[in-house]
């Protein structure tokens, strides 16, 4: 048995997962990151002894642990470099958690534990190589390569929604201008939204919201364009557009067997992948050679618990 913890800016997630990458017991409490990091690590610390405990378990039951952090992380040091949302640097994390549990502890960036867990037991199972590619606030990614995760030589990469790939003007939180994640990210979808009932308030995207601008979100543009709305079906068939781009940018790069898509975007399954797929299909390099096939993420939330148990 394995613990995996999943450390959010709003709560800390823990799970006990089975060698068959099955959550057999779960606990939770708020982050709430100002407390600082000593008490975070004795919350998980504490979360997972009683998860031991409600299992019947004891502590020299389990193999290791594994933490899935929202930034930089150093496995090797036990440190964490960078953590933003949870105002950490370099902290020692892995040290703290040791004075109150004695278990083996790897680490990793939140995102390709995620892809580690999609990659191994989710969509991108039996495969060796894989991009998970997560479309939320922004878009965040995981390469597992040769089946491990690949993080880079300073622990940083991958940072596929930085990639930059045109100029929309539109600046992105990094300070750059025509990353992928102002043009593929479900922020995305909202900003041109908005932008486009000031223009057209006859479409169906602001009926949806209320008639409300600011409550325009992500699957209001997305229902509308699957009914039809010509001014949603423009947005969509950008954003399409813009995420094939990156898509194939990452397949021309590394070859992987799969690129897997995942997030609240990814919800729109098959009216969000297929025109995917044709997209892809008609920029790939290598028409007459095989390629990543591309598949809806399948582990939901529970990815960042059962990748971080793997590590």
């Amino acid at each position: 048995m394995r613990i995996g913890v999943d450390i959010g800016g709003t709560n800390i997630a823990v799970g006990l997962v089975d060698k068959d990458g099955k959550i057999v017991a779960t606990g939770s409490r708020p982050t709430e990151p100002k407390r600082g990091y000593a008490a975070i690590a004795k919350d998980i610390a504490e979360i997972s002894l009683e998860l031991v405990k409600r299992c019947g378990l004891d502590v020299s039951q389990i193999e290791a642990m594994g933490i899935g952090v929202p930034g930089v992380a150093d496995n090797e040091k036990g440190i964490v470099l960078r953590a933003v949302n949870l105002y950490w640097t370099k902290v020692p994390l892995v040290k703290e958690i040791h004075k109150y549990i004695d278990v083996p502890i790897n680490m990793d960036n939140d995102a390709n534990v995620a892809a580690l867990a999609e990659g191994v037991f989710g969509a991108g199972r039996g495969t060796n190589s894989s991009v998970t590619i997560t479309l939320g606030t922004g878009v965040g990614s995981g390469f597992i390569l040769n089946g491990k995760v690949f993080n880079g030589s300073h622990h940083f990469a991958p940072e596929l929604g930085h990639i930059v790939i045109g100029d929309n003007g539109v600046l992105c939180n990094c300070g750059k201008v025509g990353c992928l994640e102002t043009f593929a990210s479900a922020t995305a979808l909202i900003r041109e939204g908005k932008k486009a009932v000031m223009k057209n308030s006859d479409s169906l995207i602001l009926k949806l919201a209320g008639g409300e601008i600011e409550s325009i979100t992500a699957k209001n543009v997305i229902d509308a364009a699957r009914q039809f709305d010509e001014t949603a079906m423009l947005i969509f068939n950008d954003y399409v557009k813009y995420l094939a781009i990156g898509i194939v940018n990452i397949i021309n790069i590394l070859d992987p067997e799969v690129v897997i898509i995942g997030g609240g975007v990814a919800n729109a399954g098959d009216f969000l992948l297929k025109p995917l797929k044709e997209e892809v299909s008609k920029n790939i390099l290598f028409k007459d050679l095989p390629y990543a096939d591309i598949r809806k993420a399948e582990l939901g939330n529970d990815a960042g618990i059962i990748g971080a148990a793997i590590l």
